[in-house]
């Protein structure tokens, strides 16, 4: 079995080590992460609902790709790493801003992340791994607008907060 690590940071985003990831989703220790907005060319974004198998928020709609960087991986490497590991492309992106949530995400796990937002565009195909993502789906921001409104349970904590400034991003492009 591998284990996996994640970058402990402080909340300027400055490396303080390393933990164990399962360790510090039980701990929530702040550390980095990554989050993955892909549109298409009509303005239509891309999201996918994480496998059921996921060890915390199965079965959620959420943005593109989202992950940790490893250990001496820079942050955008891990973000192209990861959108073909999960969604089996890779495209051009550039990173849009970061923020930083607490939330318990369930099973006694809790997101405390630093998160780096990274918007692109892509009409590529995407072939989604079936460990990761149990389904993908491009929505129309209006529809995501309402959807989240009368849904938002069915969406994950960190894209409900993400999104309000993925919209002001890309307001004015798409």
């Amino acid at each position: 079995m591998i284990v996996d690590y994640v970058i402990l940071v402080n909340k300027n985003d400055q490396p303080l080590g390393t933990m164990e990831k399962m360790e510090a989703h039980e701990k929530g220790v702040l550390h980095r992460a990554f989050s993955v907005f892909i549109f298409n060319n009509v303005g239509e974004l891309l999201l996918q609902k994480r496998a059921d198998e996921k060890y915390h928020s199965p079965g959620l709609w959420t943005n593109t790709v989202c992950s940790h960087p490893r250990t001496n991986e820079k942050t955008d490497e891990a973000a192209h790493r990861r959108i073909v590991e999960e969604m089996g492309f890779d495209c051009d992106f550039k990173e849009a801003f970061t923020f930083i949530y607490k939330s318990d995400v369930g099973q006694g796990l809790i997101e405390h992340e630093f998160d780096h937002v990274f918007i692109g565009t892509s009409d590529t195909k995407p072939i989604p791994n079936p460990e990761e993502v149990g389904d993908y789906k491009y929505v129309s921001l209006a529809f995501l607008k309402k959807d989240l409104k009368e849904n938002s349970d069915q969406y994950t904590v960190w894209f409900r907060i993400a999104i309000k400034e993925v919209f002001k991003h890309v307001a004015s492009k798409i």
